[in-house]
């Protein structure tokens, strides 16, 4: 089971179903923030910049 601070059963089971729908996205987007934490970018601002590059297919995997 997953934890995460602050967020509600509910949201925890969200993020679980969607990356058990699309692991490969939700691996790309590691690699991503990794990459963007090696360049110097706080953890959060590189999350933040990728998550926006990939928002429309997250936003899918939610309604879906």
């Amino acid at each position: 089971m997953m934890k995460a601070k602050g967020a509600t059963p509910e949201q925890i089971e969200l993020a679980t179903k969607m990356i058990d729908r699309d692991p490969e996205l939700f691996k790309r987007i590691s690699k991503e923030i990794e990459q963007k934490k090696k360049e110097g970018k706080s953890e959060m601002a590189a999350a933040m910049e990728v998550m926006r590059l990939h928002q429309g297919e997250i936003q899918k995997l939610m309604r879906d």
